[in-house]
């Protein structure tokens, strides 16, 4: 936050600019920059004789196993960078083994 108190004596234009841009930098400095990726969520039901195959494609395209469920029937929630979700959901379709649901 910059807060502008007078003091007797005028900054004018110029010395204004400065006083905002040096805060500016120092402000900049001190901040972190945090990079993320936007995700999308899947969920997917199969057999348990087709795991192998799921999760080769899960390796494969490095997507993020949310939560899961093994039992006779498994059920995954998967996360997806979007510019990866429609090669990846294509390759989970034509197994033709799972239900998929869009979260």
């Amino acid at each position: 936050m910059i807060v502008r108190y007078f003091g007797g004596t005028k900054l004018g234009v110029g010395g204004l600019i400065s006083a905002y841009r040096t805060a500016a930098q120092y402000a900049l400095e001190a901040s972190v920059i945090v990079e993320k990726t936007i995700n999308l969520a899947l969920s997917i039901s199969f057999a348990y004789k087709d795991l192998n195959k799921v999760l080769r494609i899960i390796k494969d395209n490095n997507v993020t196993v949310s939560s899961r469920k093994m039992e006779f029937d498994c059920e995954f929630v998967i996360s997806i960078r979007k510019n990866d979700f429609k090669k990846v959901k294509l390759a989970l379709e034509n197994l033709r083994c799972l239900v998929i649901k869009e979260l």
